[in-house]
């Protein structure tokens, strides 16, 4: 008995009619600001080699990806991340490309997530990968980039700020292992204050420990600065919070007022970004549908080392909020709907196609009888039905 034969896997789904087209829309104005800003797109294959991804600098726990093995033997995941295959890209197919390449894709990745805990094991992501160039102007088109993204398709987000140079930093003047370094970071990046506070009282006391105890604190405006400067003077933190600052600055010409906001406890993965890093949030959506940052590290794990910084985008959970905007219409539905008598149908697939080019929504009935076509129309809601030629 094929008992799964009329389900899809765990987190996965089909997509009908409405949700396509709002995929499409909200896809499709977000290609258009990559397109518009210089980037050129590129695809990667579905499935690669695990070595890909089993790289330090990867972020990607191996349980969380869904693995198989080729006729030779050799282990493969299916995508669970596009910036890594890009990375693999530019250091091979692209390696005399004239820098800095501007890159965008549009593609399903693929995690293992056993909980389901509101996230799907396959997703559609958007993204961009800046490579080849460092320093502000580069952050800035990065950042701005993101910004119209958002601003394409929602009116209500904001833009977390953040620079993994300021936990790192304060961390290594800490006397403990990189595990334990890392069971601190998850748990500021979670908002587990229970678990932080618990890890920090462990450790005796120090400027260091106070430090990144604040951290999950410093959210904010300008104010933040202030806040920030007087915990991390004299440590190498310092300079990346001098840096995040003039990025603040120069984006303040946006005029994104209470949009854009400093997040010190904004510590994405230390093994991956190397210097700013942000997230952008859409009101009704309770994750983070914009993350990216720099990670300039990336590349020389692939014999290539470039600066490089990019985001990512979930659209997807865009969709879902586009779908449930009640001003927003999705509907299939002709216009008008033209059957055809015996001996006229070339004539109204004619009229079909003259109708569509004037800008009216027409459909050519398939139906045998003016009779179902009628009744298709009514319980379909199609306020028109057309007849060519004497029935």
């Amino acid at each position: 008995m094929r008992k799964n034969l009329k389900i899809t896997p765990e987190g996965t789904k089909d997509f009908l009619f409405s949700e396509c087209s709002a995929m499409d829309d909200i896809c499709g104005s977000i290609e258009n600001v990559f397109v518009k800003r210089g980037f050129k797109k590129v695809i990667t294959p579905g499935i690669e080699f695990y070595d890909i991804f089993s790289l330090d600098c990867s972020g990607i726990d191996q349980q969380d990806m869904f693995k198989m093995t080729d006729n030779k033997g050799r282990l493969l995941v299916v995508r669970p991340d596009s910036t890594l295959p890009i990375a693999r890209m530019v250091s091979t197919r692209l390696k005399n490309s004239i820098l800095p390449v501007r890159l965008y894709y549009k593609q399903a990745v693929y995690r293992n997530n056993p909980t389901l805990t509101g996230r799907r094991n396959e997703f559609m992501q958007m993204g961009v990968e800046l490579l080849g160039v460092k320093g502000l102007r580069a952050d800035l088109e990065v950042l701005t980039t993101a910004i119209s993204s958002l601003k394409s398709v929602a009116n209500d987000f904001r833009i977390e700020l953040g620079h993994a140079e300021v936990f790192d930093a304060l961390s290594d003047e800490l006397d403990i292992s990189e595990e334990y370094k890392e069971k601190i970071r998850l748990s500021i990046e979670s908002k587990n204050y229970s678990a932080l506070n618990n890890l920090l009282d462990k450790l005796e006391p120090c400027r260091a420990v106070s430090a990144i105890r604040s951290l999950p604190s410093l959210f904010g405006g300008e104010e933040v600065f202030d806040k920030a400067s007087a915990i991390c003077k004299g440590t190498k933190a310092e300079e990346a919070l001098a840096y995040l600052h003039r990025i603040y600055s120069k984006l303040s010409p946006l005029g994104l007022g209470n949009k854009l906001i400093i997040d010190l406890g904004l510590v994405q993965r230390n093994d991956y970004y190397t210097g700013f890093v942000f997230a952008g949030y859409v009101n009704g959506i309770g994750d983070a549908v914009v993350t990216g940052g720099r990670y300039d590290e990336l590349l020389g794990s692939f014999g290539r080392p470039l600066g490089a910084a990019g985001f990512a985008i979930d659209t997807d959970s865009l969709t879902e909020l586009r779908l449930t905007d009640s001003g927003v219409s999705y509907s299939d539905n002709p216009d008008v709907l033209i059957f055809a008598c015996d001996g006229y149908e070339i004539e109204a697939i004619n009229l079909v196609e003259k109708l569509c080019g004037e800008g009216v929504k027409a459909q050519f009935s398939v139906l045998p009888t003016l009779e179902e076509t009628k009744e298709f129309a009514r319980q379909r809601g199609i306020a028109e039905v057309k007849t060519v030629g004497s029935c």
